[in-house]
């Protein structure tokens, strides 16, 4: 018998524990980093100090899934009939495992979501209960968090649960979680944006093609939505979205409550709401150039002239990065063949060929190349979604997946609560010296 998700999992499970126990038992006093002020100071950036097997960020590659490139993802996971997309489903599998599944493999999952997809009907009226102009991801963060009474784990955790089965218990609650996902989001896009009766969800279609149908968006959006879902799903661990799921879990609260918090830090303006920052400066630049599509000597001016009055060009640099975001690529080979004539995309094309040599010779940008956020906006606008607030929603539900996938393995290996020690400017002022400075002077 064709062993299930889980069975596999528990296999991988059982099989990676040895090396975590074998690490802190014998080489628990290796150095890994060494930690400076500024890093302390300015967020801990590049610190080594998060563990993560499903993905890394490669500053060449861009980020891996399971050792694997997104080329090698999209390429390898098995696809819908008729789609260029791969399941977001098989997605699922490949960071838990690591394996890349088969048809069979990836089908058994898509009907595992399709049994846990009924969304409760309190969650329903939690979002009804929201005014209006509330905005989505607050509503989304909240039918989440509602979801808490229906953990698996906490029923089991207070029951008395092994240690060694948390991982059994959270894989149920976030199966169950994402599984409810794209119906939730799609609900409260209807309720804000259509003020319609909702589309049912339909059993018989994968997890991309089924939010499609319940946004009421034709093909290929099913395939936007899978491609969105995947390279959206998992950065490394120490984004904010990411390390805020991992931190809340690390004290055992349950995936209802880590993705909840997980969404509201995605939701800050300096992480997830970039893509419709990109493009609400797109069609401000279309504005200024009466919507005509202009020259690439225009378009270098126009450039030219942002940068000198000291503004920045959205969508493009990295932290890490330091070649194009093979996330802009995959959109940007989706744009080319599905909406080439896009006055928008005819923009966004422009600024990715004359962008990355003008800030070369600007001389200021660590990485001249354009990243995700260019281009995942563009696609939304042209199949009709036009609300820029519920980008971020669709960025949670990919990051969900990798958030999940996370959760699931930090239980399995036993990771502990997350506790950092913190200490006084004064104590910084005594390391760098210039407390003793400052007394010798005085």
């Amino acid at each position: 018998m064709k062993k299930t998700l889980k069975q596999t999992l528990f296999k991988k499970i059982k099989e990676h524990r040895p090396r975590t126990k074998r690490l802190l038992e014998e080489y628990g006093d290796v150095v890994v980093d060494q930690v400076t002020i500024s890093q302390i100071i300015g967020g801990m950036r590049g610190l080594k100090s998060l563990v993560t097997d499903i993905s890394y960020l490669d500053p060449d590659e861009g980020i891996r899934y399971r050792g694997f490139t997104l080329n090698e993802v999209i390429k390898g996971l098995p696809k819908p009939k008729g789609g260029d997309m791969p399941y977001v489903e098989g997605l699922f599998y490949l960071l838990l495992t690591g394996d890349f599944p088969n048809q069979e493999e990836v089908m058994q999952v898509v009907d595992e979501f399709s049994k846990r997809r009924i969304v409760p009907r309190y969650v329903y009226e939690v979002i009804d209960s929201f005014p209006c102009c509330s905005h989505p991801m607050a509503i989304f963060s909240t039918a989440i968090l509602t979801l808490n009474r229906e953990s698996v784990f906490n029923r089991q955790y207070h029951a008395g649960l092994n240690k060694k089965e948390y991982w059994d218990a959270t894989y149920e609650d976030a199966l169950n979680l994402l599984a409810k996902l794209p119906e939730i989001a799609s609900y409260i896009y209807n309720k804000l944006y259509r003020q319609g009766p909702r589309i049912q969800s339909n059993p018989n279609l994968d997890m991309g093609a089924n939010f499609a149908h319940m946004m009421g968006v034709a093909k290929p959006y099913d395939d936007v939505s899978r491609l969105h879902f995947i390279i959206h799903s998992d950065h490394e661990s120490g984004n904010v979205s990411a390390h805020t799921g991992h931190l809340v879990a690390s004290s055992l609260s349950d995936i209802y409550l880590s993705t909840s918090a997980m969404i509201n830090g995605l939701a800050g303006p300096l992480h997830g709401l970039a893509n419709q920052e990109v493009l609400r400066w797109l069609q401000e630049v279309m504005d200024k150039m009466d919507n005509r599509i202009p020259t690439k000597e225009e378009m270098t001016q126009f450039v030219w002239d942002t940068l000198n009055s000291g503004q920045v060009i959205p969508g493009f640099g990295h932290a890490v990065l330091r070649k194009t975001d093979p996330r802009y690529m995959l959109q940007r080979e989706f744009s080319l063949k599905h909406l080439p004539e896009d006055p928008i995309f005819k923009y966004a094309d422009m600024l990715y060929q004359v962008v990355p040599d003008i800030l070369k010779e600007h001389g200021k940008a660590k990485n001249p190349w354009p990243n995700v956020d260019a281009q995942s906006g563009v696609i939304q606008w042209h199949y009709g979604v036009t609300e820029y607030d519920f980008y971020t929603v669709l960025f949670g539900i990919g990051r969900s997946i990798g958030i999940c996938a996370n959760v699931i393995w930090d239980r399995a290996l036993g990771y502990p609560l997350e506790r950092p020690k913190s200490i006084t400017t004064d104590m910084l002022e005594k390391i760098a010296g210039i407390k003793k400075m400052v007394e010798a002077e005085e």
